[in-house]
């Protein structure tokens, strides 16, 4: 069955508004440190170390009709927030079983929770150095 605008990213989001959502989320991931960006699957990215990802961003993947970030996420935050707000939190396929969230980005934005997702998402992922490093607010040694 074919729903109308499946597998259209414009049908999910104007190229100007995901664009500016890009913009905003690179800001927060590339702010964080050791972190680069590159397309994985066809979504933008975000890697610790150049290896481990720890962000997706994706539009209308395979026509689920979403703009979204999937992300890692502590043990049991999944559960706990798509059951309590199922209108913006899911369960991405793929990587869901490995407890990854996925977050709407075209159901309300508060960016200070974005942010505090793709945070919680980075310390899942990176390695103890980084996560003081990025809590003290600074670079590791030695770069």
């Amino acid at each position: 069955m074919h729903r109308p605008g499946a597998g259209d990213a414009s049908a999910v989001v104007s190229e100007e508004e995901r664009e500016r959502v890009l913009a905003r989320l690179r800001e927060i991931c590339l702010g964080l440190p050791e972190t680069s960006e590159r397309l994985s699957h066809g979504a933008p990215t975000f890697f610790i170390r150049g290896k481990r990802a720890f962000l997706m961003v994706l539009t209308d993947h395979h026509g689920d009709g979403r703009f979204a970030i999937w992300c890692a996420a502590a043990a049991g935050m999944q559960r706990m927030l798509v059951e309590v707000d199922p209108e913006r939190f899911f369960v991405p396929p793929y990587v869901g079983h490995r407890g990854w969230l996925g977050l709407r980005l075209d159901r309300g934005l508060a960016w200070e929770e974005v942010a505090g997702v793709a945070e919680d998402a980075y310390a899942e992922v990176a390695p103890p150095r980084l996560i003081e490093s990025a809590r003290a607010g600074e670079r590791p040694a030695g770069e």
